[in-house]
């Protein structure tokens, strides 16, 4: 089975909702693909208050749905599932979503960037209610409070220096004694009065599921097997972002980390292919950046049919 399009988005967070209103107002009835985390990051997030235009501030699923709405009263359409392989070797491009092919002759790639998680189940069960993989948007609510930053990188650092803006104390938890973490940026959070570290911790388990808030984590040594409990409020992981891009394999440039390189802020290597959002953004990764550079994809796809007789 066979489908062809003039656009096709892939990803339903900010940045392909935006990027789906912009091309349905153009009158492309662009076909939007959900991706393997319909919604993107902010599905899991339980109060936006930095997105403009909501003074008292909105729950993330519902700003994902209000604009999925916006999106689909102007002509988009949705369909759920992901891309498992791209060929965009030539125009139209060809997509494989399950036993169909979809042949369009642009392609915006806003299919985000996963956060790394541990992988426990009381992990996943507190996201939004005490765990964390965004230090931006969910600090301030843990003002006054014992925080954890779980990695040993410089994300986890950048993580950490920033929450001390907001809490009593921030403590980095890493598995290691070492830190791959650069010189300038350990050295930045050794040297802050307000954190504290712990080398060679393992998260076992984050308490507490039945209080639907986090109270403490579980903590084992990795040398002495030793169990202990540290009292926290909060969770924030720093062991970075896997960026969804791996289904175009070397058909697109890549940086070390996965992220998409783009030029002019969306354009790729290929010609109607424009990627937007955090599979090409490392270093803001928010909501309202990840909708602007969805406005520009959807600006050039309509440029680029143009100039095409459409």
């Amino acid at each position: 089975m066979s489908d062809s399009r003039q656009t096709v988005i892939l990803g339903t967070g900010c940045a392909g909702l935006t990027a789906a209103i912009y091309a349905a107002r153009a009158n492309l009835r662009p076909l939007v693909i959900e991706g393997h985390e319909p919604g993107g990051q902010l599905s899991l997030t339980t109060m936006v208050e930095n997105f403009p235009g909501f003074p008292e501030g909105i729950q993330g699923p519902e700003l994902i749905e209000n604009m999925r709405k916006q999106a689909v009263r102007f002509g988009a359409e949705f369909r759920m599932g992901h891309v498992s392989h791209a060929d965009l070797r030539q125009n139209p491009f060809t997509l494989r979503l399950g036993p169909e092919e979809i042949r369009t002759e642009t392609l915006i790639i806003a299919s985000g960037a996963s956060a790394r998680w541990l992988g426990l189940e009381s992990e996943q069960a507190l996201i939004g209610h005490g765990v964390s993989s965004c230090a931006t948007c969910d600090g301030f609510f843990f003002s006054g409070k014992e925080i954890a930053v779980i990695g040993g990188g410089d994300s986890a650092m950048e993580e950490a220096l920033f929450l001390t803006r907001f809490a009593s104390r921030v403590t980095i938890i890493h598995r290691r004694e070492q830190f791959r973490a650069s010189h300038i940026m350990l050295e930045r959070a050794k040297n802050h009065p307000k954190i504290s570290f712990l080398t060679n911790m393992a998260v076992e388990d984050v308490m507490d599921v039945e209080k639907k808030e986090v109270t403490a984590l579980k903590l084992r040594h990795v040398m002495t097997d030793e169990v202990t409990v540290f009292p926290a409020s909060a969770m924030f992981l720093g062991i970075g972002h896997v960026p969804n891009a791996a289904m175009f394999g070397d058909q697109l440039d890549r940086d070390a980390e996965g992220y998409l390189r783009t030029r002019d802020y969306v354009f790729t290597r290929v010609a109607g292919v424009f990627a937007c959002g955090d599979v090409q953004d490392r270093r803001y990764r928010q909501a309202i950046t990840a909708a602007g550079t969805g406005c520009m994809a959807a600006l050039e796809v309509e440029k680029f049919l143009e100039l095409r007789g459409h």
